[in-house]
């Protein structure tokens, strides 16, 4: 059956093989990136039925008008792969006072995905980029007070992100599937090159993984959950994730930020 699309970050890397697998199986790919001029380049590459949609994930007001156009072209979403992310950027914080990495890596997916909610099919997935890279969040750095180095900053962010999957996965009981996913360590990305200088593994690898965690049937109860595809299976991510109280005060940091953020 054919299904509808959605893809952050698709202009390159992991986001457009995935964007390119998934359309060459026939289903509808919606792709978002930044750039007007690289988001159709690449719906040339994706083919088929793709759309394109251009936000600036780093800007609030971007993210609300991007789930707007979705809910406005589209009665149902069946998957929101969350695949944007930054680690590496010249100006790492926003106009509004917050680092980049959090912003792109976890608050931008996480209003993305609460505003795309009421149109997401309630057997539908919501896949959301994770890595091996996690490190526990410094509160006081994720509300802005206080700068981290770049690999500090995206550690912390996509453990964040991890977090908010796990306690969103416990309220959607019923569905949609939230999962957390880490394609693979050191793949052949740009950010892989420009964080650690690298050429990296094939990035079919992380594909792969993307379009079984959107699809694949040993994804259908893995709700809340976060899959290693480095040891390739199911696995506990960083430790100060299992920790009830670190997870309560990164819940509310999040929340608190998002609602100050407009």
């Amino acid at each position: 059956m054919t299904k509808t699309i959605l893809i952050t970050g698709a202009t390159d890397g992991i986001g457009l093989l995935t964007a390119k697998t998934l359309a060459a199986a026939g289903h509808t790919v919606l792709l978002h990136g930044r750039s007007a001029d690289k988001l159709a380049k690449a719906a040339k590459e994706v083919g088929g039925t793709s759309q394109t949609y251009s936000a600036d994930l780093s800007r609030m007001a971007d993210v609300h008008a991007l789930a707007a156009a979705i809910r406005r072209d589209h009665d149902q979403l069946d998957v929101l792969i969350n695949n944007a992310g930054v680690l590496k950027i010249n100006h790492t914080v926003t106009d509004d006072g917050y680092d980049v990495r959090f912003m792109v890596n976890t608050f931008a997916p996480y209003v993305l995905t609460k505003e795309l909610l009421p149109i997401i099919a309630q057997d539908g997935r919501i896949v959301n980029l994770s890595s091996a890279a996690q490190a526990p969040v410094d509160i006081d750095a994720l509300h802005g007070g206080k700068q981290l180095d770049d690999m500090g900053a995206y550690a912390q962010s996509k453990l964040a992100i991890t977090i908010w999957t796990q306690e969103m996965g416990k309220a959607l009981a019923g569905g949609p599937i939230v999962v957390a996913v880490n394609p693979g360590s050191l793949l052949a990305s740009k950010m892989v090159k420009e964080g650690f200088g690298v050429a990296g593994n094939d990035l079919q690898i992380g594909a792969d993984i993307l379009c079984k965690a959107a699809l694949g049937a040993s994804f259908a109860d893995a709700n809340g959950k976060y899959f290693d595809n480095d040891s390739g299976a199911f696995a506990n991510p960083h430790a100060a994730a299992m920790d009830p109280g670190h997870c309560a005060k990164v819940m509310q940091a999040i929340d608190e930020a998002v609602v100050k953020l407009g």
